[in-house]
């Protein structure tokens, strides 16, 4: 991502163009989907720049230095594992679309020192503790293990680091959002005071004279669809140029309180199967973080897919699939379960683009838009 907003290709287009530049290590690909083999770092390479909408990811944990996981075992030293994941974060900057969120699975013990190695990249924005509150008999070690040995709290839990672009500890407040550092330079290009754009928009607020400008430019709130319509009919009158799409503009994030709103998640682990990858996370987790933070047809990517149980669910809630994997028996899971929830019933005529919002909310805030008007 460059470090300002401007015109970039549709989602379509970018998506289209990953296929192609990934066309040599491609094992499935579709207009919905595609499946890389490779090294990660390596294959994201090769993407296109703003590519991925959403980046949803499962890298090894390393301090849990387990057998059975691809490159949990791969670094002697901690510094040498987030050399790693700093060598991962330049091309997740590189490729994820200026509004766009990244999460990072990482373990309790490595959280910390991850999330501040990370911030050189990115704004960190949360720090989830999941909790896997599984029956007795499926929750590992936790049952098993002589609790009077221990000598420090057990690490049941897991961490989702969740970040988004811009500055870090700032101490300008417009800098730590992208979206209100570019309202706030398209309206100084316009020569606009903050009362006089209020004013235009009419979105004054009780306390400050800015008004709900002064909020959506030090992004401690987003404006609407309708509010956004009047700002660029407001800005592009004073001779801004053509201002960029909301849904290239606004970091999606859609909750309520009938799923998981808090930072302390409590979905079960994926219960033992013949065939479960041993890191595999429970989709429903993986569902309900993708509507959480993409708009329907968006490009999601996991570049350390594992059985591809990410990608399978990007595509359950009507979003398009990027995976990257490493090992043969990893791949080929993944390609036989991408390849039947593409060519079910559902798939075969295209999957249904699903949102926290019904369609009708999109059309009463967009005033007869679609998704791609603003």
């Amino acid at each position: 991502m460059t470090s300002k907003f401007r015109p970039l290709p549709s989602k379509d287009t970018v998506f289209e163009k990953t296929a192609e530049a990934l066309n040599n290590r491609a094992v499935l690909s579709t207009d919905r989907a595609l499946l890389a083999k490779g090294d990660c770092v390596e294959v994201m390479k090769e993407m296109p720049d703003d590519s991925v909408s959403l980046i949803l990811t499962d890298p090894p944990y390393h301090s849990t230095k387990k057998g059975n996981i691809y490159g949990d075992r791969a670094f002697k030293e901690d510094e040498h594992f987030l050399e790693w994941m700093i060598a991962c974060s330049r091309e997740w900057q590189r490729i994820l679309r200026p509004n766009g969120t990244l999460y990072v699975f990482c373990s309790s013990k490595m959280a910390a020192r991850l999330e501040v190695a990370l911030s050189d990249f990115f704004r960190p924005i949360a720090q989830i503790t999941w909790t896997k509150p599984n029956l007795p008999g499926y929750d590992g070690w936790k049952g098993k293990m002589k609790k009077e040995a221990l000598r420090s709290w057990y690490p049941h839990s897991e961490r989702i680091l969740v970040f988004e672009h811009g500055a870090y500890g700032s101490y300008e407040a417009y800098r730590r959002s992208p979206m209100g550092q570019y309202l706030r330079d398209q309206r100084q290009k316009a020569g606009l005071t903050m009362n006089v754009l209020t004013e235009m928009v009419g979105a004054y607020g009780k306390v400050n004279h800015g008004g709900a400008v002064a909020n959506w430019e030090a992004g401690r709130n987003i404006p609407s669809l309708d509010q956004y319509k009047k700002i660029c009919e407001a800005l592009e009158s004073y001779g801004v140029e053509k201002m960029v799409s909301y849904f290239d503009l606004v970091r999606p994030m859609f909750l309520n309180g009938e799923i998981e709103f808090t930072d302390v998640w409590n979905y079960p682990s994926a219960r033992p199967f013949r065939g479960k990858h041993p890191a595999e996370k429970p989709r429903e987790m993986l569902r309900e973080a993708i509507l959480a933070s993409s708009y329907p047809d968006d490009v999601v990517l996991d570049c350390f897919a594992g059985s591809g149980s990410t990608a399978v669910a990007a595509l359950e809630v009507g979003r398009r699939a990027v995976a990257i994997e490493i090992e043969d028996q990893w791949v080929e899971r993944a390609s036989n379960d991408l390849e039947a929830v593409l060519y079910s019933s559902e798939g075969a005529s295209g999957l249904t683009a699903r949102s926290r919002l019904s369609e009708g909310e999109w059309s009463s805030e967009t005033s007869g838009g679609t998704l791609s008007s603003l």
